[in-house]
């Protein structure tokens, strides 16, 4: 589907449009690349979305409503690539935001390559792109968990504290 000589290009997801614009440049016509615009899914703005069970703690994503448009986007851009290169930020949150992509916009699994660079050099990028991993499932878990306190933790006491100290602080 489209490409060059008919072929599917590989497509890569970085966080904003800047960064798509300098790494489509430095990668050439195989690729497209979009942006995720940072996160496409969180717990919910107006729920606690963890449901506590024993030991367990399970979280409810959902999509807001203004990322629906790009989550769309990148799903259907997926499906015409052959490779979705994951190359969001080099941390456990840019790991999460992949995770979080993939589940979205219900990327294929077998597609999907994680590059990781540190700096938008043209070397730093073809080097990320030579050596892809897997996702990191501990990075994503420890974002999970990290998110799933601040839910838990901050639920409870930003009333309290928008009571006793100040409104407004989370």
């Amino acid at each position: 589907s489209g490409g060059v000589n008919g072929m599917a290009k590989d497509l890569v997801i970085v966080e904003s449009p800047a960064k798509a614009r300098t790494i489509g440049r430095l990668l050439g016509n195989k690729y497209v690349a979009k942006a995720s615009m940072g996160h496409v899914r969180d717990l919910p703005r107006r729920e606690m979305g963890v449901v506590v069970h024993d030991q367990s703690f399970r979280p409810t994503y959902t999509v807001p409503p203004d990322k629906r448009k790009v989550v769309s986007e990148l799903a259907k851009a997926s499906k015409d690539a052959s490779i979705v290169y994951l190359a969001t930020d080099p941390d456990r949150e840019g790991e999460a935001i992949s995770w979080h992509l993939v589940k979205a916009a219900k990327i294929d699994e077998s597609k999907v390559k994680r590059v990781v660079f540190h700096e938008i050099t043209r070397s730093a990028v073809i080097k990320a792109f030579e050596s892809p991993r897997e996702l990191d499932q501990h990075l994503i878990d420890a974002q999970q968990a990290r998110r799933i306190l601040d839910r838990l933790v901050g639920y409870d006491l930003s009333p309290v504290l928008w009571r006793k100290v100040r409104s407004g602080l989370s």
